[in-house]
Parts: C-alpha cells; sequence; structure tokens
C-alpha cells in the first residue's frame, strides 16, 4: 500500500499542493497506473515523471486530489539486429486520482479516463 504521510500532515497548509507533487513524484512508477495510461508507445520508461496537482478536496475521512501525470514511453521492439523500429521516446499523460485515508495515510491511486 502506498503512504503519503507528508502530505496528510501538511493538508490544510499552503504547501500542501507542493508537498503532494512530491511525493507523487517520488513514488515509483509501478505505484502509479503509467503503464495502463500509456496512449503513444507501449512501455513506460525509468526516466522520472512530473506530477500536476489540478483539483484537490475533502470528502468523508479522506482527502481527494487529482493529478496530471508526465512520463515517458517507448515502443519497445523485438531488439533483433534487424528490427526497423527505433527506440524513441514518447510523451505520455494521465490523469490519476488520489485518495489518502485522513487516519492513515494509506494511497490508492486510480487512472481517470481522461
Amino acid at each position: 500500500m502506498t503512504r503519503l504521510p507528508n502530505s496528510l500532515n501538511a493538508w490544510g497548509t499552503p504547501g500542501f499542493e507542493t508537498i503532494l507533487k512530491q511525493e507523487i513524484e517520488q513514488m515509483g512508477a509501478a505505484q502509479l497506473p503509467l503503464q495502463q495510461g500509456l496512449t503513444r508507445s507501449s512501455h513506460v520508461t525509468d526516466r522520472p515523471f512530473q506530477a500536476m496537482v489540478i483539483a484537490v478536496r475533502e470528502e468523508k475521512g479522506r482527502i481527494r486530489a487529482k493529478a496530471g501525470i508526465f512520463y515517458t514511453g517507448v515502443i519497445a521492439g523485438c531488439s533483433c539486429a534487424d528490427d526497423p523500429t527505433p527506440i524513441d521516446e514518447q510523451t505520455e499523460y494521465c490523469v490519476v486520482q488520489i485518495d489518502i485515508d485522513r487516519a492513515t495515510a494509506d494511497a490508492q491511486v486510480t487512472l481517470l479516463p481522461e
């Protein structure tokens, strides 16, 4: 389970969105649905990604955030000597919803169809 304790501690302060952005960017790609969000490529690269907080609100016992994630992907070929597929990185973007439990800081990340 992903935890965002710094974001929970910053809730209600002017620095909340900055701290949330930092914690999202510190997550590993495996903790985010980046592979499922690919639209131009077939495999997520290991390059760092950037997050942008779009909206935040409080709901029953949780903080719900909507964030855009900018990352890169590649079209993976077979890596054969005669493979004509160039290794070309593509910029990708997806929108996620992050629900942070107000009691435990546990966070659930969901890919949004946007």
